[in-house]
């Protein structure tokens, strides 16, 4: 096996570092200014994002004729770890770039795609996911959101939750079932929605860290045209399939951001004398371990992307294998502060000043958000390695007698 990058690669790479250099909006060792006012944060990300596009670091795998560089998979790789190394923000739009864009590419009309992937790079429109739903998330195929024909389109009505960013969306990519007499993933349709169209109500909901970039949306009688319907109706579920792979398949960022951390991890265990406690040797051994595991994960779906395949189910590998690792390096880091881990921002004698705390509770959510865990093992027994499908338990009579 061969992991070294090649001479044009290694070009490219040095081409972004340079950029990097010259175009950098904040300081390079105290990072990008921290917000507590989520619109002002996300006006900042959107400016940046439209900087990067148009040094053209956005997308650079889409087609030259969209807004890309037409490179590959391995290109973008580098662009995402040297991005993840200069300390820079994760994309405002990255829903429309890491999702929207692949989909519509995938299966968008030319006119839809004209539409749309132009003004994704450079955020100037913002995607969010409306996938799941308070009683479809692990089985997103359970979906209740519905949607009837009427002239010139649809009528659309039903909640969302769990939606990032969507309170700034433009557009929602959206699940919705119009056929109530098949299979429930046979039923299901592919839109677009037009996020400031009547009928349409966004929620904030605040988290464990304080923030609300997570909302929950309402859909009343929402009117979505018919040339908003991402391939054929009814057939929904195989484009939600593709959006899904790159949801769950390569994630360079949260590698280099993961294998930061563990640096960052070490250097306190050395200030905090952790390294001579022989309980936390080990954890911090281990945590080295995994990350570096990780990387060979994303090598290996590198190389696949890297010989025109998809991602395929194996992204669950990858997703479940990053969010439990994330966890455990998150508790190993509070076991590390000790005292200091209940601490929160401001606190003197708490050597990460509040990062690791708010970092620990953000990624409790880890082996939730792409699809839970459980799901993800799913997959991976049914579609990777071929073991029967789980028996489905038959309803009580309890519940058969409330159905009737």
């Amino acid at each position: 096996m061969d992991l070294s990058w090649t001479p044009e690669q290694q070009a490219f790479r040095l081409e972004l570092r340079s950029w990097l250099d010259a175009n950098r909006t904040w300081d390079r060792d105290a990072g990008p200014p921290t917000f507590h006012d989520l619109p002002a944060e996300v006006a900042f990300l959107r400016d940046w994002q439209a900087r990067l596009a148009d040094g053209g670091w956005v997308g650079v795998t889409w087609p030259v004729a969209y807004g890309g560089r037409g490179a590959t998979a391995g290109d973008h790789f580098i662009v995402q770890e040297e991005l993840a190394r200069a300390g820079a923000p994760e994309l405002a739009g990255r829903i429309g770039v890491n999702l929207a864009g692949p989909t519509l590419l995938a299966h968008g009309t030319e006119e839809q795609k004209a539409r749309w992937l132009p003004h994704i790079l450079s955020a100037r429109e913002m995607f969010c996911q409306l996938f799941s739903e308070p009683d479809a998330g692990s089985d997103l195929a359970a979906l209740k959101t519905s949607a009837e024909r009427v002239d010139g389109g649809w009528r659309m009505t039903g909640q969302k939750v769990w939606t990032s960013y969507a309170q700034f969306a433009d557009w929602g990519l959206c699940l919705a079932r119009t056929n109530h007499d098949v299979a429930k993933n046979r039923g299901i349709t592919y839109f677009v929605v037009d996020m400031h169209a009547a009928g349409v109500q966004v929620r904030p909901l605040r988290q464990l860290t304080g923030e609300d970039e997570f909302n929950e949306v309402f859909l009343d009688s929402v009117f979505v045209p018919n040339d908003q319907v991402i391939g054929d109706v009814d057939h929904g579920w195989q484009v939600t399939s593709a959006t899904l792979s790159h949801e769950r398949g390569i994630n360079p960022r949260q590698l280099v951001k993961h294998i930061q951390l563990v640096d960052d991890l070490l250097a306190i265990a050395e200030q905090t004398g952790a390294f001579d406690d022989p309980r936390l040797q080990t954890l911090l051994a281990q945590a080295f371990a995994d990350i570096r595991i990780f990387q060979l994960h994303n090598y290996r779906t590198l190389s696949r992307l890297a010989r025109g395949q998809q991602p395929g189910p194996e992204g669950s590998l990858l997703k479940l294998y990053w969010s439990e690792r994330s966890k455990q390096v998150h508790d190993t880091a509070m076991r590390v502060l000790g005292a200091a881990a209940p601490l929160w921002r401001g606190a003197a004698d708490n050597p990460a000043d509040g990062a690791w705390q708010r970092s620990w509770l953000y990624y409790q959510s880890a082996s939730i958000f792409a699809g839970t865990n459980e799901v993800q093992r799913n997959i991976i027994g049914e579609r990777v390695l071929g073991l029967p499908r789980e028996p489905r338990a038959e309803p009580s009579k309890a519940d058969r007698k409330a159905a009737s």
